[in-house]
């Protein structure tokens, strides 16, 4: 079979095109930008899929014609410029499916999401249900499959909740927040392979499926088991009024790469169930239980739990560090002994005075910018500042080398953790890709 896989470098999307090309089937995968696809992925074949495009179809029409099936993973948890849910949700998968009933492709699969229902009240449910309901108006075989919460290790709301459930004094639980049924991320790829090659499956599917674990969960419920998977002690719960996480979600709607913001605190407040008996007779065994879903991964569970807090933790004091010392050196500290100091460096006068409040103002700008729009590049400048005045301090002050209270010395931990943080920190990245 040629199977056309949009969104194949998202979170669901990448194993689903593992998994094809497992089966020993030809493989296109439908990306936006297939250049940069292709150098991580040399042995693939791709083609330009874009649903934010004016024409998302420009670069896939002639594969199309020669497709036998087409799965459409391309899904996001937040808009982002152009990358909004109704060009990427609705409007370019619409397009996508109509193309596929003129091509007369065989079978079309659509990953739409739990909740894109007659009850939907979010922009994102209600996109994802304006393409299925096309979908399946078509003279085409379509299935809807919608997922519930879906567990994968790099899963981005996956990773949250992990953070959330490792806590280590006590785990914030949101009070509000309705039921939910997580799956793991390989029954949802082995639910897309059987109805992608089984004939005999696929005719006697329902059309529009819930893809669930095999029981509803409250979030505590989940985070327990999120935690006990990892080997953790049990845990105590610091509730969260609604209230607060009203405003918490609100301020996510503009943090870059928050899984937590106004649509996805409402769809958690509504709850995520369904019955489990259809995917659990298409797939011939019940699905994956929350409890069994980190043991096997714990080595690699436990460092995505807790090496964000530490980061945050670092980020936190290097920032104190800044602003407290631009606090300082704007005059809690005697202004006359600080253009003593610039003095024995040989910089007097109003130069001198130029210096010192210039310097405590890019102090201030340095700590600012750690709290509020850390970058790999802010960690350079922060070690390079810090070269420089350790030099001027050796070559100028040297005794303060000898200081019993060793201020140059505290230049190394500090440098120690600007390293850290350019070791671990992921690069900044807009928000792409499917939800997890």
């Amino acid at each position: 079979m040629l199977i056309l896989l949009a969104g194949a470098s998202g979170f669901i999307g990448s194993r689903i095109a593992q998994a094809i090309e497992d089966a020993g089937h030809t493989l296109v995968c439908g990306v936006r930008d297939p250049d940069a696809y292709q150098r991580q992925h040399p042995q693939r074949r791709c083609v330009a899929l874009d649903f934010a495009a004016d024409d998302p179809l420009a670069g896939c029409r002639t594969t199309l014609e020669r497709a036998d099936a087409v799965v459409n993973a391309v899904g996001i948890a937040a808009e982002h410029g152009r990358n909004t849910f109704h060009a990427l949700h609705a409007r370019g998968p619409i397009a996508l499916f109509e193309a596929c009933a003129d091509a007369r492709v065989k079978r079309v699969l659509q990953l739409s999401a739990l909740g894109a229902d007659a009850q939907a009240s979010t922009t994102f449910h209600l996109s994802k249900r304006t393409a299925d309901e096309a979908l399946l108006a078509l003279p085409v075989q379509g299935f809807v499959l919608q997922p519930s919460l879906v567990f994968g290790i790099d899963g981005a709301s996956t990773q949250q909740l992990l953070q959330l459930a490792a806590a280590p004094l006590a785990v914030p639980l949101p009070q509000g927040a309705g039921a939910i049924q997580p799956v793991h991320v390989d029954d949802v790829v082995a639910t897309v392979m059987r109805l992608l090659l089984h004939d005999e499956v696929a005719a006697d599917a329902p059309r529009r499926l819930a893809i669930v674990g095999p029981e509803p969960l409250p979030l505590r419920g989940y985070l327990a088991a999120l935690r006990a998977g990892m080997g953790l002690r049990p845990a105590r719960f610091l509730p969260l009024p609604r209230g607060l996480m009203d405003r918490l979600a609100a301020a996510g709607d503009h943090l870059p790469g928050s899984v937590l913001n106004r649509q996805t605190w409402q769809m958690l407040q509504r709850g995520n169930v369904a019955d489990a008996h259809d995917v659990t007779r298409l797939l011939g065994r019940a699905p994956r239980a929350a409890t069994g879903f980190v043991g096997p991964l714990r080595q690699a569970a436990l460092p995505v739990a807790r090496l964000p807090l530490a980061l945050a933790m670092l980020r936190l004091s290097l920032a104190l560090v800044w602003l407290v010392t631009a606090v300082v050196s704007y005059g809690l500290y005697p202004v006359a002994d600080s253009l003593a100091l610039l003095a024995r460096t040989g910089i007097t006068g109003p130069l001198a005075v130029l210096m010192l409040y210039g310097a405590a103002t890019f102090d201030l700008a340095l700590g600012l910018a750690t709290l509020l729009h850390p970058r790999r590049w802010l960690w350079w400048a922060q070690l390079g500042l810090m070269g420089f005045y350790t030099v001027v301090i050796t070559l100028k002050l040297p005794d303060y080398w000898l200081h019993p209270y060793g201020p140059v010395l505290k230049n190394l931990p500090i440098a120690a953790a600007l390293c850290v943080l350019l070791a671990f920190e992921k690069p900044r990245q807009r928000r792409r890709g499917a939800p997890g």
